[in-house]
């Protein structure tokens, strides 16, 4: 195999996909070649193909883990009210995206370079963590809790709102991740139609 002498397997392949995550955000998939990873991660290319069939099925592994990471991460108490629900979320979507603001931007911003049928698998994925939301807001309104015209869309727009903060979240700024997920929070609060 041509790997970089004293290279080891379970070392090279979460590199690999760290190095490539890394590339991929900050110049787009299209721009990054396999050359450019192995040289990253301190390989030969040719070593690449060892951990993944080509760039394509790469892309594919970093969304899909994103998603079954945050689908795993996530945990509803359904016996609790839908505003505490909701609330609860809020907080643990705005925290999961800034610890992985690269996976994110990747999530939303190179979907269009995965063939259909990887577009369709993580489409899959995306659609269970979106039915999460909205199963919360279902309820909110059954309860009298919110007042809401369209769950989906509502759903929709809180989900881009909230994934929105990576995009301008500095560490170190104005306002600290705590304070960001009150104020969130109350946007959120107003958005559903909660006093």
């Amino acid at each position: 195999m041509a790997r970089t002498q004293g290279s080891r397997a379970e070392i090279t392949g979460p590199l690999l996909r760290d190095e490539a995550r890394r590339l991929f955000a900050r110049q787009g998939y299209a721009a990054v070649s396999m050359r450019q990873i192995a040289a990253a991660v301190g390989v030969q290319a040719g070593a690449l193909y060892a951990y993944t069939p080509d760039k394509q099925a790469l892309l594919h592994d970093l969304l899909e883990r994103h998603m079954q990471d945050l689908l795993a991460a996530w945990i509803d108490d359904p016996q609790a009210d839908a505003l505490a629900r909701l609330e609860r979320f809020v907080r643990f979507h705005i925290g999961f995206s800034l610890d992985h603001p690269d996976a994110v931007f990747l999530s939303y911003m190179e979907l269009r370079n995965l063939t259909p049928g990887n577009f369709a698998r993580i489409a899959e994925l995306r659609g269970r963590y979106e039915a999460l939301l909205e199963g919360i807001l279902r309820d909110g309104i059954d309860t009298g809790l919110m007042r809401i015209e369209d769950p989906k869309l509502t759903t929709l727009a809180l989900i881009a709102m909230l994934t929105g903060v990576t995009n301008w979240y500095r560490e170190g700024g104005r306002l600290d991740r705590a304070r960001i997920a009150d104020i969130y929070w109350g946007l959120a609060r107003g958005a559903v139609g909660a006093a």
